[in-house]
Protein backbone atom coordinates (compact mmCIF):
# COMPACT_ATOMS: atom_id res chain seq x y z
CA UNK A 1 0.00 0.00 0.00
CA UNK A 2 0.95 3.65 -0.66
CA UNK A 3 2.53 5.23 2.23
CA UNK A 4 -0.02 7.80 3.42
CA UNK A 5 1.28 11.47 3.28
CA UNK A 6 -0.14 14.62 4.64
CA UNK A 7 -0.43 17.38 1.83
CA UNK A 8 1.34 20.96 2.61
CA UNK A 9 -0.52 23.58 0.79
CA UNK A 10 1.52 27.06 0.61
CA UNK A 11 0.21 29.90 2.38
CA UNK A 12 -0.14 32.83 0.07
CA UNK A 13 2.47 35.46 0.74
CA UNK A 14 1.58 38.31 3.01
CA UNK A 15 2.52 41.48 2.51
CA UNK A 16 5.43 41.26 4.85
CA UNK A 17 7.19 39.30 2.89
CA UNK A 18 7.83 41.17 0.03
CA UNK A 19 9.50 45.02 -0.37
CA UNK A 20 7.35 48.18 -0.61
CA UNK A 21 8.62 48.68 -4.41
CA UNK A 22 7.33 44.65 -4.80
CA UNK A 23 4.21 45.16 -4.21
CA UNK A 24 3.81 48.47 -5.93
CA UNK A 25 5.11 46.50 -8.59
CA UNK A 26 1.96 44.46 -8.21
CA UNK A 27 -0.40 47.17 -8.18
CA UNK A 28 0.37 49.87 -10.79
CA UNK A 29 -0.62 47.21 -13.66
CA UNK A 30 -3.72 46.45 -11.88
CA UNK A 31 -4.61 50.05 -11.80
CA UNK A 32 -4.36 51.32 -15.72
CA UNK A 33 -7.57 50.65 -17.98
CA UNK A 34 -6.35 48.50 -21.29
CA UNK A 35 -2.72 49.89 -20.37
CA UNK A 36 -3.22 53.42 -20.16
CA UNK A 37 -4.43 56.19 -17.92
CA UNK A 38 -7.37 59.01 -18.06
CA UNK A 39 -6.62 62.09 -20.71
CA UNK A 40 -6.91 64.13 -17.09
CA UNK A 41 -3.76 62.01 -15.90
CA UNK A 42 -1.18 63.39 -17.48
CA UNK A 43 1.50 61.37 -15.09
CA UNK A 44 0.64 58.48 -13.19
CA UNK A 45 2.01 56.02 -10.65
CA UNK A 46 5.34 56.22 -9.82
CA UNK A 47 6.93 59.72 -9.41
CA UNK A 48 6.58 61.83 -6.43
CA UNK A 49 3.62 63.21 -7.27
CA UNK A 50 1.24 62.86 -10.02
CA UNK A 51 0.24 65.75 -12.83
CA UNK A 52 -3.45 66.14 -13.23
CA UNK A 53 -5.14 68.34 -16.03
CA UNK A 54 -7.71 70.63 -14.71
CA UNK A 55 -9.37 71.26 -18.09
CA UNK A 56 -12.19 73.66 -16.87
CA UNK A 57 -9.79 75.67 -14.85
CA UNK A 58 -11.38 74.71 -11.37
CA UNK A 59 -10.82 71.18 -9.65
CA UNK A 60 -13.16 69.75 -7.54
CA UNK A 61 -11.78 67.71 -4.94
CA UNK A 62 -13.28 65.56 -2.38
CA UNK A 63 -12.04 62.44 0.09
CA UNK A 64 -13.55 59.54 2.36
CA UNK A 65 -12.13 56.80 4.57
CA UNK A 66 -12.47 53.16 5.09
CA UNK A 67 -11.12 51.33 8.13
CA UNK A 68 -11.38 47.50 9.11
CA UNK A 69 -14.01 47.17 11.73
CA UNK A 70 -15.34 50.45 11.41
CA UNK A 71 -16.52 50.30 7.60
CA UNK A 72 -16.33 46.99 7.09
CA UNK A 73 -15.48 43.47 8.41
CA UNK A 74 -13.13 40.76 7.06
CA UNK A 75 -15.59 38.11 8.09
CA UNK A 76 -19.15 38.91 8.65
CA UNK A 77 -21.58 37.18 11.19
CA UNK A 78 -23.77 35.72 8.27
CA UNK A 79 -20.38 34.07 7.11
CA UNK A 80 -19.61 36.37 4.29
CA UNK A 81 -15.88 37.57 3.83
CA UNK A 82 -15.48 40.92 2.31
CA UNK A 83 -12.85 41.02 -0.13
CA UNK A 84 -10.01 43.24 -1.75
CA UNK A 85 -12.30 43.87 -4.69
CA UNK A 86 -15.56 44.77 -2.83
CA UNK A 87 -13.44 47.05 -0.53
CA UNK A 88 -11.40 48.62 -3.91
CA UNK A 89 -15.21 48.96 -5.32
CA UNK A 90 -16.32 50.97 -3.03
CA UNK A 91 -13.46 53.36 -2.39
CA UNK A 92 -13.91 54.01 -5.87
CA UNK A 93 -18.09 54.23 -5.54
CA UNK A 94 -17.98 56.61 -2.90
CA UNK A 95 -16.12 58.82 -4.19
CA UNK A 96 -17.16 59.02 -7.75
CA UNK A 97 -20.57 59.89 -6.01
CA UNK A 98 -19.92 62.69 -4.01
CA UNK A 99 -18.45 64.66 -7.52
CA UNK A 100 -21.61 63.65 -9.00
CA UNK A 101 -23.12 65.05 -6.42
CA UNK A 102 -22.07 68.37 -7.49
CA UNK A 103 -23.66 67.63 -10.68
CA UNK A 104 -19.27 67.15 -12.26
CA UNK A 105 -17.65 64.44 -13.72
CA UNK A 106 -14.37 62.79 -12.05
CA UNK A 107 -10.79 62.65 -13.37
CA UNK A 108 -8.77 61.01 -11.43
CA UNK A 109 -8.17 58.96 -8.01
CA UNK A 110 -5.33 58.74 -5.93
CA UNK A 111 -5.13 56.30 -3.04
CA UNK A 112 -3.84 56.01 0.36
CA UNK A 113 -3.51 52.54 1.61
CA UNK A 114 -2.32 51.24 5.39
CA UNK A 115 -1.40 47.21 5.56
CA UNK A 116 -1.48 45.15 8.20
CA UNK A 117 2.09 43.05 7.12
CA UNK A 118 0.00 39.84 7.56
CA UNK A 119 -2.40 40.77 4.98
CA UNK A 120 -2.10 38.64 1.79
CA UNK A 121 -0.54 39.79 -0.96
CA UNK A 122 -3.66 38.80 -3.15
CA UNK A 123 -6.40 41.11 -1.12
CA UNK A 124 -4.42 44.02 -2.15
CA UNK A 125 -4.07 43.11 -5.90
CA UNK A 126 -8.26 42.30 -5.55
CA UNK A 127 -7.92 45.68 -4.22
CA UNK A 128 -6.78 46.99 -7.03
CA UNK A 129 -8.88 45.20 -9.50
CA UNK A 130 -11.83 46.60 -7.70
CA UNK A 131 -10.52 50.36 -7.71
CA UNK A 132 -10.31 49.60 -11.06
CA UNK A 133 -13.23 47.71 -11.90
CA UNK A 134 -15.24 50.13 -10.38
CA UNK A 135 -14.22 53.39 -12.00
CA UNK A 136 -15.11 51.11 -15.80
CA UNK A 137 -17.78 49.41 -14.69
CA UNK A 138 -19.71 52.64 -13.30
CA UNK A 139 -19.23 54.50 -16.27
CA UNK A 140 -16.56 57.10 -15.03
CA UNK A 141 -14.71 56.67 -18.32
CA UNK A 142 -12.83 59.66 -17.75
CA UNK A 143 -11.30 58.78 -14.59
CA UNK A 144 -8.05 56.97 -13.42
CA UNK A 145 -6.11 56.24 -10.38
CA UNK A 146 -2.99 58.82 -10.48
CA UNK A 147 -1.06 57.91 -8.08
CA UNK A 148 -1.15 57.19 -3.76
CA UNK A 149 0.76 55.88 -0.82
CA UNK A 150 1.65 52.75 1.24
CA UNK A 151 2.13 52.25 4.64
CA UNK A 152 2.15 49.70 8.02
CA UNK A 153 -0.88 49.89 10.66
CA UNK A 154 -2.67 47.20 12.85
CA UNK A 155 -6.08 47.91 10.72
CA UNK A 156 -6.63 47.89 7.01
CA UNK A 157 -7.58 51.36 5.89
CA UNK A 158 -7.86 53.06 2.73
CA UNK A 159 -8.53 56.82 2.17
CA UNK A 160 -9.40 58.09 -1.32
CA UNK A 161 -9.31 61.33 -2.63
CA UNK A 162 -11.33 62.14 -6.10
CA UNK A 163 -10.57 64.63 -8.23
CA UNK A 164 -13.35 66.06 -10.55
CA UNK A 165 -14.13 68.77 -13.41
CA UNK A 166 -17.04 70.76 -13.88
CA UNK A 167 -16.74 71.12 -18.28
CA UNK A 168 -18.26 74.92 -17.21
CA UNK A 169 -21.20 75.85 -15.66
CA UNK A 170 -21.81 76.34 -11.71
CA UNK A 171 -21.66 73.46 -9.26
CA UNK A 172 -24.66 72.33 -7.73
CA UNK A 173 -24.77 72.83 -4.59
CA UNK A 174 -26.76 71.80 -1.52
CA UNK A 175 -27.90 75.52 -0.92
CA UNK A 176 -29.85 76.46 -3.58
CA UNK A 177 -33.23 74.27 -3.05
CA UNK A 178 -36.35 76.94 -3.04
CA UNK A 179 -39.78 76.53 -2.02
CA UNK A 180 -42.14 74.88 -4.37
CA UNK A 181 -39.33 72.61 -5.99
CA UNK A 182 -39.46 68.89 -6.87
CA UNK A 183 -37.96 66.63 -4.65
CA UNK A 184 -36.20 64.36 -6.24
CA UNK A 185 -34.63 60.93 -6.02
CA UNK A 186 -32.23 58.98 -8.15
CA UNK A 187 -30.62 55.56 -7.14
CA UNK A 188 -32.40 53.03 -4.75
CA UNK A 189 -32.50 53.98 -0.74
CA UNK A 190 -32.32 51.18 2.16
CA UNK A 191 -30.82 48.60 -0.39
CA UNK A 192 -27.32 49.11 1.20
CA UNK A 193 -28.84 49.08 4.72
CA UNK A 194 -30.87 45.79 4.31
CA UNK A 195 -27.89 44.63 2.98
CA UNK A 196 -25.83 45.73 6.07
CA UNK A 197 -28.69 44.33 8.40
CA UNK A 198 -27.97 40.59 6.63
CA UNK A 199 -24.50 40.86 6.44
CA UNK A 200 -25.15 41.46 10.73
CA UNK A 201 -27.43 38.64 10.89
CA UNK A 202 -27.39 34.40 11.40
CA UNK A 203 -28.63 33.74 8.19
CA UNK A 204 -25.87 32.14 6.66
CA UNK A 205 -25.02 33.99 3.17
CA UNK A 206 -24.74 30.57 0.97
CA UNK A 207 -28.27 30.02 2.00
CA UNK A 208 -29.58 33.50 0.60
CA UNK A 209 -32.11 33.72 -2.13
CA UNK A 210 -31.12 35.97 -5.34
CA UNK A 211 -33.39 39.11 -4.26
CA UNK A 212 -31.85 38.85 -0.73
CA UNK A 213 -28.24 38.91 -1.95
CA UNK A 214 -28.94 41.72 -4.40
CA UNK A 215 -29.37 44.03 -1.23
CA UNK A 216 -26.07 42.29 0.73
CA UNK A 217 -24.13 43.08 -3.13
CA UNK A 218 -25.02 46.31 -3.39
CA UNK A 219 -23.78 47.09 0.52
CA UNK A 220 -20.83 45.84 -0.44
CA UNK A 221 -20.80 47.12 -3.94
CA UNK A 222 -22.57 50.09 -4.70
CA UNK A 223 -23.70 51.65 -7.64
CA UNK A 224 -23.96 55.30 -7.40
CA UNK A 225 -26.35 56.40 -10.56
CA UNK A 226 -23.28 58.63 -12.18
CA UNK A 227 -25.06 59.28 -15.14
CA UNK A 228 -27.26 61.24 -12.84
CA UNK A 229 -25.26 64.22 -11.68
CA UNK A 230 -24.59 65.69 -14.87
CA UNK A 231 -28.07 65.32 -16.24
CA UNK A 232 -29.63 67.08 -13.28
CA UNK A 233 -27.18 69.67 -13.28
CA UNK A 234 -28.26 70.50 -17.34
CA UNK A 235 -31.79 69.77 -16.21
CA UNK A 236 -31.41 72.80 -13.76
CA UNK A 237 -31.56 71.27 -10.42
CA UNK A 238 -31.09 73.63 -7.61
CA UNK A 239 -29.77 71.74 -4.83
CA UNK A 240 -28.34 68.14 -4.57
CA UNK A 241 -26.06 65.93 -2.39
CA UNK A 242 -25.12 62.61 -2.18
CA UNK A 243 -27.29 60.36 -0.15
CA UNK A 244 -24.28 58.17 2.38
CA UNK A 245 -26.40 58.69 5.53
CA UNK A 246 -29.97 58.63 5.14
CA UNK A 247 -33.13 60.10 3.52
CA UNK A 248 -33.85 61.77 6.52
CA UNK A 249 -30.26 62.83 7.62
CA UNK A 250 -28.75 63.40 4.38
CA UNK A 251 -32.59 65.44 3.62
CA UNK A 252 -32.00 67.57 6.46
CA UNK A 253 -28.57 68.54 5.54
CA UNK A 254 -30.19 69.76 2.24
CA UNK A 255 -33.07 71.54 3.85
CA UNK A 256 -30.67 73.28 6.55
CA UNK A 257 -28.08 74.41 3.80
CA UNK A 258 -31.17 75.97 1.61
CA UNK A 259 -33.11 77.28 5.03
CA UNK A 260 -36.28 75.43 3.81
CA UNK A 261 -38.33 72.02 4.97
CA UNK A 262 -38.58 69.20 3.34
CA UNK A 263 -41.87 67.42 2.85
CA UNK A 264 -41.30 63.58 2.05
CA UNK A 265 -44.55 61.87 0.68
CA UNK A 266 -45.11 58.75 2.27
CA UNK A 267 -46.76 57.18 -0.80
CA UNK A 268 -43.69 57.19 -2.47
CA UNK A 269 -41.61 55.95 0.73
CA UNK A 270 -44.14 52.93 0.82
CA UNK A 271 -43.19 51.92 -3.10
CA UNK A 272 -39.11 52.44 -2.30
CA UNK A 273 -39.97 50.32 1.15
CA UNK A 274 -42.10 47.38 -1.00
CA UNK A 275 -39.04 46.80 -2.97
CA UNK A 276 -36.82 45.71 0.05
CA UNK A 277 -39.85 42.71 1.50
CA UNK A 278 -37.77 40.20 0.48
CA UNK A 279 -35.22 40.85 2.77
CA UNK A 280 -37.31 42.79 5.43
CA UNK A 281 -39.80 39.55 5.96
CA UNK A 282 -36.53 37.45 5.85
CA UNK A 283 -35.09 39.30 9.08
CA UNK A 284 -38.87 39.57 10.77
CA UNK A 285 -38.90 43.75 10.45
CA UNK A 286 -40.26 46.39 8.83
CA UNK A 287 -38.26 48.41 5.67
CA UNK A 288 -39.37 51.88 6.83
CA UNK A 289 -36.09 52.37 8.55
CA UNK A 290 -33.58 51.84 6.33
CA UNK A 291 -35.55 53.43 3.60
CA UNK A 292 -35.44 56.39 5.98
CA UNK A 293 -32.01 55.77 7.63
CA UNK A 294 -29.90 53.58 5.82
CA UNK A 295 -27.00 54.98 4.18
CA UNK A 296 -24.18 53.88 1.25
CA UNK A 297 -26.70 53.20 -1.48
CA UNK A 298 -24.97 56.56 -2.77
CA UNK A 299 -27.85 57.93 -4.57
CA UNK A 300 -28.70 61.34 -5.32
CA UNK A 301 -31.00 63.62 -3.84
CA UNK A 302 -31.78 66.96 -5.76
CA UNK A 303 -34.38 69.42 -6.13
CA UNK A 304 -35.55 71.17 -8.95
CA UNK A 305 -38.05 73.65 -9.79
CA UNK A 306 -41.68 72.80 -10.83
CA UNK A 307 -42.31 73.19 -13.87
CA UNK A 308 -38.71 71.40 -15.10
CA UNK A 309 -39.29 67.81 -16.21
CA UNK A 310 -36.86 65.74 -14.09
CA UNK A 311 -34.32 64.01 -15.88
CA UNK A 312 -34.15 60.19 -16.53
CA UNK A 313 -33.61 58.25 -13.41
CA UNK A 314 -35.01 60.71 -10.92
CA UNK A 315 -38.50 60.23 -9.18
CA UNK A 316 -40.20 62.65 -7.29
CA UNK A 317 -40.25 61.63 -3.45
CA UNK A 318 -41.46 65.05 -2.08
CA UNK A 319 -41.50 68.83 -2.00
CA UNK A 320 -39.26 71.87 -0.75
CA UNK A 321 -41.46 74.19 1.80
CA UNK A 322 -40.26 77.55 3.24
CA UNK A 323 -40.12 78.01 6.52
CA UNK A 324 -42.62 79.35 8.96
CA UNK A 325 -42.03 81.88 11.27
CA UNK A 326 -39.57 80.89 14.19
CA UNK A 327 -39.49 77.28 12.27
CA UNK A 328 -36.29 75.60 12.04
CA UNK A 329 -34.88 73.77 8.99
CA UNK A 330 -36.77 70.18 9.12
CA UNK A 331 -37.99 67.06 7.05
CA UNK A 332 -40.98 66.06 7.40
CA UNK A 333 -43.29 63.22 6.43
CA UNK A 334 -46.65 64.50 4.72
CA UNK A 335 -46.57 67.71 6.48
CA UNK A 336 -45.38 65.84 9.96
CA UNK A 337 -42.16 66.31 11.60
CA UNK A 338 -39.74 63.18 11.42
CA UNK A 339 -37.13 62.17 13.34
CA UNK A 340 -33.98 62.77 11.54
CA UNK A 341 -31.83 59.81 12.23
CA UNK A 342 -29.61 58.42 9.93
CA UNK A 343 -25.92 57.37 10.31
CA UNK A 344 -23.35 59.20 12.23
CA UNK A 345 -19.74 57.92 12.63
CA UNK A 346 -19.56 59.48 16.36
CA UNK A 347 -22.71 58.37 17.31
CA UNK A 348 -22.62 54.81 16.33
Amino acid sequence: MPENRLTVHPQPPAVAALSEAELLARIFPRLSMAGSYSEATLLGPGDDAAVVAAPDGRTLISIDTQVQDQDFRLEWPNGYRTTGFDVGWKAAAQNLSDINAMGATATSLVVSLTLPPETPVSWVEDLADGLTAGIKDLGATRCSVAGGDLGRGREISVTVAVLGTLDGGPAVLRSGAQPGDVLALAGTAGHAAAGLALLESAENVDALGERERAFLDLQCRPRPPLEAGPAARTAGATAMLDVSDGLLRDGLRLATASSAAIDLDPAQLHVLGEVLRPASELLGTEPAAWVLNGGEDHGLLATFPADVQLPPGFTAIGSVQALGSNESPSVKIAGRPADAGGWDHFAH
